[in-house]
């Protein structure tokens, strides 16, 4: 019975202060609006170009030749997609060794962990990553599939030339 009660009260207090935190202002500070983010890099955006001519010379180097997706096959602005071939036996030491060579001569930095298996790069308002070819059980006759996908701070989704088109329901 004493235990009930106890249990009680607990449960009254705690009610109670959350009641007078809502009622005096103090849970307003934690809800406060603070503005938007400051940006992840500083100074001048990069242009795309230039970020993927800096991958494609370090994993050329490494012997993997990369092509760049064409931009209307992209659904992302500020998006870029390299694809490009390998012998699946070293394709992912060439990866590799193609990401650190990026870091060496080309001033990317290593990007946020994804997980086991991923590489990840950063330049300016660039990140680069890829997911290691899977080399076991690979056959030195057959070629593994590399993509990388390139993505700026702040991609969003391009608007389709038909949406521009189309009168919007307001103007009705």
């Amino acid at each position: 019975m004493r235990l009930r009660r106890g249990r009680k009260g607990l449960t009254r207090l705690a009610m109670l202060s959350v009641l007078t935190m809502t009622t005096t202002g103090c849970g307003a500070l934690l809800l406060e609006d603070k503005g938007p983010l400051p940006p992840r890099h500083s100074g001048p955006p990069l242009p795309a170009d230039t970020v993927v001519s800096d991958l494609t010379a370090a994993l050329k180097a490494e012997g993997i030749t990369l092509e760049r997706t064409p931009q209307e096959l992209i659904p992302t602005e500020c998006q870029e997609r390299l694809t490009g071939e390998h012998e699946s036996a070293t394709a992912d030491t060439a990866v590799q060794a193609g990401f650190d060579r990026a870091r060496s001569d080309h001033g990317w930095q290593s990007g946020r962990e994804m997980g086991e298996g991923w590489l990840v790069l950063r330049k300016g308002n660039w990140t680069a990553a890829t997911v290691l070819p899977d080399a076991s059980g690979a056959d030195a006759a057959q070629t593994s599939l590399i993509v990388i996908t390139l993505m700026c701070d702040g991609g969003r989704s391009k608007s389709s030339p038909t949406d521009s088109a189309r009168p919007s329901p307001a103007a009705s």
